[in-house]
């Protein structure tokens, strides 16, 4: 007997009666229903989430910003009620409270009271963080839960938009003001730097000057000095001057006394005189003196008056001159005393000036030292004001001078700078294209299973008849091996047909579909040859176990230890793996290693399956002579 001949011996046997037709054809749509309804019912949810009942209270009171009145709680439930992301029903506290709890509403959002006032605060000096409360209830649907989970995150970052783009717009709008009062205090600042200059130039004419006036100061204190010392010794013979003048003075005095004395003396003389003539003349006369005598007497007297007259004439003037030399003397030592009075006073002046220029010297040396320090201070205040106005101007040169349209434009930018952009290098497409890999891939295998309830793994009569332990092991293995690779055709056409997923690679994904289900059969025909119906119960344990990791829905890094090890073990890991690759347009050569993994499986699940098949030729064991309850 040859392998198509005992394959087609199964397929007569599975038809032999209506019912056991019946009973291939419903087990041969299992993967094809159990597959295509749940790929159906997952096939797009998210498109669909309009439909879920959610509800929005806003109990929000509002604010005031910059003189406005704000009520950022009814714009968000607005623009949530106009998005029609799920079917809002905008409703009291109370209402979303029951309805939660009844199941009416599979959540809720609530926005309160003091939502806008908080959202306001983080520019004022109490900020405080706005609360978005979110209630759910996973006895309504533990997912629904997880969805209005993300949706709160996703109002939350639209808020967090909103507010920061308002905030970057008054935090530009104060830029501008700032910028503008830079360039005032940037031209403040050149003035004052011009000014600076000028006090710098004029700080050191007055150092220059101060200068010179403590050395002027210096010379005139020492000039003074000499002066001092000058006057004094004019004081000194003023004085001695002044005495001496006082004592020709007191001596002319008396010359002048005895001089006015001689005067009358002599003008005595001068009227007595003649009249002493007259008697001598008439005393000669009477002593009968000779005429002649006489007139000699006479001529003598007469020259002796003339001489006495012109002495007293004399006398007197010299008189006048002792007196004039006298009051002259006088006036003499009175201006000797004026004289040596002034000197005094020129000596103490004199001095006084010296102290006062030496105080001035010093007065004028700390002055130019000032003037100096005021110098250096201004050549320092000079630099400042330059360096001032060259950080103004840098400052003004860095902060932009936008238009409002461009400031707008910023604060959008700035209050969502990211915007991600995705760029995959395959792409599932929807939630249940996602899926199908894994779906298909257990199908394949559920499909398997159930043809192995009334697929004989090996023929009794064959291991009879036979002594060929390979023939048998292939015909045991094609007849599933192909009614399995036709409950893929039929799983391919709903997936790429009814459905409409995306394939890339149609003829390469079918092949792994195929590949996979032969191998599953190989695996399931090895457990039956060895263990019986032992066997099929550790086919459903297997699938349990791949069932959860395969990494079909979340990643198999998120296992844990041991069933992440098993991940790399087990088929349909590579299954799923392999038509991922094949459907989305992945890696072909990571489509051909898996394809080589599952080829493994399938060989080594076949030796095994020969190695029983031979044993079961060669031996009969106690489970062929007594089958128990389960085979």
């Amino acid at each position: 007997m040859k392998i198509p001949q005992m394959i087609a011996a199964e397929f007569r046997r599975l038809t032999a009666s209506p019912m056991s037709i019946v009973a291939l054809i419903a087990l041969m749509c299992v993967p094809v229903l159990y597959g295509g309804l749940y790929l159906w019912a997952n096939q797009n949810p998210y498109a669909n989430l309009n439909r879920i009942p959610a509800a929005i209270v806003v109990d929000d009171a509002g604010t005031t910003i910059d003189g406005k009145s704000v009520n950022y709680g009814d714009q968000v439930a607005d623009q949530l009620i106009a998005d029609g992301s799920f079917q809002w029903h905008r409703v009291a506290s109370g209402s979303a409270a029951t309805g939660v709890d009844d199941s009416k509403y599979d959540f809720s959002i609530t926005f309160p009271s003091d939502f806008s006032s908080s959202l306001a605060s983080a520019s004022g000096t109490a900020p405080q963080r706005a609360v978005v409360t979110l209630t759910t209830n996973d006895t309504n649907s533990y997912l629904a839960s997880t969805i209005g989970t993300q949706a709160a995150e996703k109002i939350r970052t639209a808020i967090v938009k909103q507010v920061n783009e308002e905030a970057a717009q008054r935090f530009l709008l104060g830029l501008a003001d700032i910028r503008s009062s830079l360039v005032k205090a940037e031209s403040g600042a050149a003035q004052l730097v011009d000014g600076s200059a000028s006090a710098q130039s004029g700080a050191a004419q007055l150092a220059d000057g101060t200068a010179q006036l403590a050395d002027g100061s210096q010379t005139l204190a020492s000039k003074l000095g000499d002066l001092s010392s000058g006057a004094a010794q004019v004081r000194d013979g003023a004085q001695q001057v002044s005495a001496g003048a006082a004592k020709v003075a007191s001596g002319n005095d008396q010359l002048a006394a005895q001089a006015r004395q001689a005067g009358q003396a002599a003008a005595q003389l001068a009227v007595d005189a003649p009249a002493a003539g007259q008697q001598l003349i008439a005393q000669l006369h009477a002593a009968g003196v000779n005429q002649a005598v006489i007139d000699q007497v006479q001529a003598g007297l007469d020259g002796i008056d003339k001489k006495v007259q012109a002495g007293n004439t004399t006398i007197q003037s010299a008189v006048g001159q002792v007196n004039q030399l006298a009051a002259g003397s006088d006036q003499v030592a009175a201006g000797a005393a004026q004289v040596s009075s002034g000197a005094t006073q020129v000596a103490a002046g004199a001095s006084q000036a010296q102290a006062g220029a030496s105080q001035l010297a010093s007065g004028a040396s700390s002055a130019a030292a000032g003037s100096a320090q005021l110098r250096d201070g201004l050549t320092t205040l000079h630099n400042g004001t330059t360096q001032l106005h060259d950080g103004l101007s840098n400052g003004v040169a860095q902060i932009p001078d936008n238009s409002p349209a461009l400031q707008k434009k910023q604060a959008s930018t700035i209050a969502d700078p990211v915007n991600l952009k995705n760029d995959s290098v395959t792409s599932a497409g929807t939630y249940g294209a996602g899926l199908a890999p894994f779906f298909v891939a257990l199908a394949g295998w559920i499909g398997i299973y159930a043809l192995f309830l009334i697929v004989k793994p090996v023929s009794r009569r064959a291991i009879t008849a036979l002594h060929s332990p390979v023939k048998i092991t292939l015909a045991g293995w094609l007849t599933p091996g192909l009614l399995g690779a036709v409950q893929m055709i039929g799983l391919f056409a709903i997936v790429s047909g009814a459905l409409g997923f995306g394939i890339h690679n149609p003829l390469g994904m079918f092949g792994m579909m195929a590949l996979a289900s032969v191998t599953f059969a190989a695996i399931i025909l090895a457990l039956n040859v060895w263990l019986g119906s032992v066997g099929q119960f550790l086919g459903l344990v297997l699938m349990v176990l791949q069932l959860v990791t395969a990494g079909g829905t979340f990643p198999w890094q998120t296992l844990p230890g041991p069933l992440a090890g098993l991940h790399h073990v087990l088929p349909m890991s590579y299954a799923v793996d392999g038509i991922r690759q094949l459907m989305y347009g992945g890696n072909p050569a990571t489509a051909w290693a898996d394809a080589g993994v599952l080829a493994v499986w399938m060989l080594i699940a076949l030796l095994v399956s020969a190695i029983g098949v031979t044993r079961m030729t060669h031996f009969r064991t106690l489970r062929d002579l007594r089958p128990s309850l389960i085979g």
